[in-house]
């Protein structure tokens, strides 16, 4: 492995763990077994790393994504494997809420770089969700539903973070079953 993606991997192993700002670097360098003149050659301050840390798990997040749907033959499938897949993630032994949640929580200027990143990790979420109802809901309908189905998740990741993932999952799957079906029907 690459010294960066090392450093990268390494890090957001620590930051989901122990957040942003209490995750120091010189641990990260410890852990990712680099010398610090690599760090600081591949990352000239933390900001900058934990940039590369979000826009990385970003990637890998839209990697999934767009593999559950192309998977999945209707609307109704794709949006139950996406709630599938969160349901798997809330489950797993690793969750510590999401990445992105945190690091809005953090830094919480809008101007700073990685508020900037996580927010548009998110909106790119909820953009994708749009592209996959579009199809189906023209205009506004598919708007509205991707707002709706979009905090649906965001609200059961925090739910989940909060130890009620199993309700939270449940409870998106019926309205977000709810949401498709009003926006599909409307005139």
């Amino acid at each position: 492995m690459q010294k960066r993606q090392q450093v990268i991997e390494t890090a957001y192993r620590l930051f989901k763990r122990g957040g942003f700002h209490a995750t120091g670097i010189d641990r990260i360098i410890a852990e990712a077994g680099v010398a610090k003149m690599t760090m600081y050659r591949h990352f000239p301050s933390k900001d900058e790393l934990i940039v590369a840390v979000l826009e990385w798990r970003e990637q890998r997040f839209e990697r999934q994504l767009d593999g559950l749907v192309a998977s999945a033959a209707t609307l109704d499938r794709k949006i139950a494997t996406i709630l599938d897949w969160h349901e798997r993630w809330f489950d797993g032994a690793d969750f510590h809420g999401c990445l992105f949640q945190h690091a809005l929580a953090e830094f919480e200027s809008r101007d700073h770089p990685v508020h900037r990143a996580a927010a548009r990790q998110k909106l790119g979420l909820k953009r994708r969700l749009r592209g996959i109802l579009a199809a189906s809901m023209p205009g506004d309908r598919g708007e509205a539903a991707a707002t709706a189905l979009f905090m649906l998740i965001e609200g059961a990741t925090l739910l989940a973070q909060m130890g009620q993932g199993r309700e939270a999952i449940r409870s998106a799957r019926a309205s977000a079953t709810a949401v498709l079906a009003a926006q599909a029907g409307y005139p």
